[in-house]
């Protein structure tokens, strides 16, 4: 039998994204757990053990453990709320933490990880552990070290072989990728939460998430159906398909490699444009086949 507590802890106020993962908003925390729930009042921390499971604004966390950290507000005493089992309104969340087995969900998102730790006064939330993904209708974010979610900057920071596939099948890979979202509908007009986006899969009308820009640090690669191109930085621009790159960069369709200093490759036609350096040429071993179109040096990227 699950044992339920509400959390009636007024949380910091902040602007709202509807269905984003943004615990900064909505009402009580309310709090089940499978093997009991833990009030420690002197250290000032709710502990439950046991498929564990937090609600609050229409963000849901589960996971083996959940941790709330929280503070007088305002330097007004905590005292239990009346009926409860928890602390009271005179106090507020300062930190959340779910420990093995994560999933966080929205109607339209959903996070993974093995730990995770919501900082209510910076409003954002860190992914760690194996297996961390962040996934949306339109995109899949995967990561081996870290992921941040800022919601209220509607921005992810996926750190260690970062990879953000999109629902074409489109991949960039980097070191580090800072993805940018469009800014969440209105709950009236947002979707149903996904049983399991993935990447090919329709997007879904009114997505909270929808790929804005996608800026890449550190040995980026893009991927095509056609060609791959690699480069020092770069930056990609889902609404129109368009991808920059800087620095070291070499385009590779088959058995033809270009080299220059910068390229813009249009993801959806397919056309690339490669740039030199200033008074240098761009470089590249060309083997035509039939049927093959080349990468273009100066040509642009329609």
């Amino acid at each position: 039998m699950k044992r339920r507590l509400a959390l009636a802890l007024c949380l910091l106020s902040g602007a709202a994204f509807a269905q984003s993962m943004d615990l900064n908003q909505g009402g009580p925390i309310e709090v089940t757990a499978r093997d009991g729930i833990e009030w420690r009042q002197n250290d000032q921390v709710v502990i439950a053990r046991g498929a564990a499971r937090a609600v609050r604004g229409g963000v849901t966390i589960d996971a083996d453990m959940l941790v709330a950290r929280y503070r007088p507000r305002g330097g007004a005493p905590v005292e239990p709320r009346p009926g409860s089992e928890g602390p009271g309104g005179a106090s507020e969340i300062w930190r959340l933490e779910a420990e093995g087995n994560v999933v966080i969900t929205t109607v339209t998102d959903r996070a993974e990880g093995e730990r995770a730790i919501y900082d209510m006064d910076q409003a954002v939330m860190v992914l760690t552990g194996r297996n961390l993904r962040l996934t949306s209708p339109d995109n899949v974010l995967t990561a081996r070290d870290s992921v941040e979610y800022w919601p209220q900057r509607r921005m992810a920071v996926a750190r260690g072989d970062a990879v953000v596939v999109t629902r074409d099948d489109k991949r960039v890979r980097a070191d580090v990728l800072v993805a940018y979202f469009k800014e969440a509908p209105t709950e009236a007009t947002a979707a149903p939460r996904p049983q399991a986006a993935r990447p090919g899969a329709e997007a879904t009308p009114g997505s909270s998430s929808n790929l804005e820009k996608v800026e890449a640090y550190g040995r980026v690669e893009i991927r095509t159906p056609e060609e791959v191109v690699r480069g020092d930085s770069g930056v990609y621009t889902p609404p129109n398909g368009l991808a920059r790159l800087l620095g070291d960069v070499r385009i590779v369709r088959g058995d033809n490699t270009l080299t220059g200093r910068e390229a813009i490759v249009n993801m959806q036609t397919g056309i690339s444009r490669l740039v030199a350096s200033p008074g240098e040429r761009v470089r590249g071993l060309v083997v035509p086949q039939q049927g093959q179109s080349l990468p273009t040096p100066g040509a642009p990227a329609r």
